[in-house]
């Protein structure tokens, strides 16, 4: 097990990369910790996928080191750096029994078979993969193959980490939440660094304790889901995260405060200060839907709107409406009155985030 360090970290497709633009992974910082279950949350195209291969050695970064605990890796093989990799498609020797394929590791670096028979019992037991372990691989179902290429990775008590690349994509819905719990009952158990590629904030937020979400090449924010939730730190992060995703509104300084659109803002000092001290012009607030509040009368700061839609999801509901010609939604428990056609709507301070240049700063309350 260990610690696992990006340094300086780059990488680009392009033999000779001329900006940001052409690299696969913009230079990054970064630390995975020892023994900590960790996702990398992204959509498709970002880059997670080449920062795993970067990690594991399938790949040879452009600029920068990987480090686990101090020692540089850029030149070791993959074999040579104890890492356990699960593909999106499940990698099983067909002809082999489940027994033979989760021993297969072990033999390969001359384990004695004593050893071999009671690490290959206890991942299968810890894998319900008991039953099955007489049985020729191809015979199995894709869940049951993706156990047995997980197991594959848990067998071998050496390794520095296990990086799953997106491995629940092949399996059936129902069964994923089942493999979802039963990845995080073997992180506490062996206490292995684990890295788990995704692009579900889902599968994410289930399996790990902290989530480095990435867009465009780098990571934006790495923290527990409940800070990606409650303070995006860059605006796709507010995106992305949550269902559905952070109301955004651009907004311009005005001689007495600030306007979104045709709307004239009423905002606490603190935020009007910082909107006016911004040295760019790319300002936006973000709110969560969960924290608008729908008013059938006038209120204090409470804006009027029309609502144009509402979606009943039993357990809550949706409310879309425009405001500074943007479409906005609010979600409501589902006990909540809904006015008809015209509302008003209010934004609490406290829920306000401010953007300059994409990126959440702190502003004082």
């Amino acid at each position: 097990m260990a610690q696992i360090t990006l340094k300086s970290l780059a990488h680009s497709y392009s033999p000779n990369p001329s900006g940001p633009e052409d690299y696969a992974i913009r230079e990054m910082e970064h630390v995975w910790h020892q023994g900590g279950a960790y996702a990398l949350l992204g959509p498709s195209g970002c880059g997670k996928s080449t920062l795993l291969n970067i990690i594991s050695g399938l790949l040879t970064p452009s600029n920068g080191q990987v480090l686990f605990d101090e020692q540089i890796m850029n030149e070791l093989p993959p074999e040579e750096r104890n890492i356990a990799q699960v593909f999106q498609f499940p990698v099983v020797y067909d002809t082999m029994t489940v027994y033979d394929n989760l021993a297969f590791p072990l033999r390969n670096v001359g384990t004695p078979e004593a050893k071999v028979n009671e690490r290959v019992n206890e991942v299968a037991e810890v894998l319900e993969l008991t039953p099955l372990l007489r049985r020729k691989a191809r015979n199995l179902t894709a869940d049951e193959k993706q156990k047995v290429s997980m197991g594959r990775g848990l067998v071998r008590d050496d390794v520095s980490a296990i990086l799953f690349d997106e491995p629940l994509t092949v399996i059936d819905p129902q069964l994923k939440w089942k493999l979802r719990r039963k990845l995080k009952e073997i992180h506490e158990r062996f206490n292995i660094t684990m890295i788990y590629v995704t692009h579900d904030q889902l599968e994410a937020s289930t399996f790990a304790d902290k989530i480095a979400v990435m867009y465009e090449g780098q990571v934006v924010q790495f923290g527990t889901p409940r800070e990606l939730f409650e303070a995006p730190a860059h605006t796709f992060v507010g995106y992305f995260i949550g269902s559905p995703g952070m109301n955004f509104m651009e907004v311009a300084r005005t001689d007495s405060g600030a306007r979104a659109g045709t709307v004239d803002l009423t905002l606490p000092p603190a935020l009007q200060k910082a909107i006016q001290q911004a040295r760019s012009r790319n300002l936006k607030l973000g709110i969560r839907p969960e924290f608008i509040e729908v008013l059938d009368a006038p209120a204090e700061a409470a804006y009027p709107i029309e609502i144009a839609s509402t979606q009943d999801l039993g357990t809550y509901r949706i409310v879309s409406f425009a405001f500074a010609g943007k479409t906005f939604r609010a979600r409501l428990e589902e006990d909540q009155p809904i006015p008809q056609h015209r509302a008003f709507v209010r934004f609490p301070d406290s829920s306000l985030h401010l953007y300059i240049d994409e990126f959440r700063v702190e502003v004082g309350r």
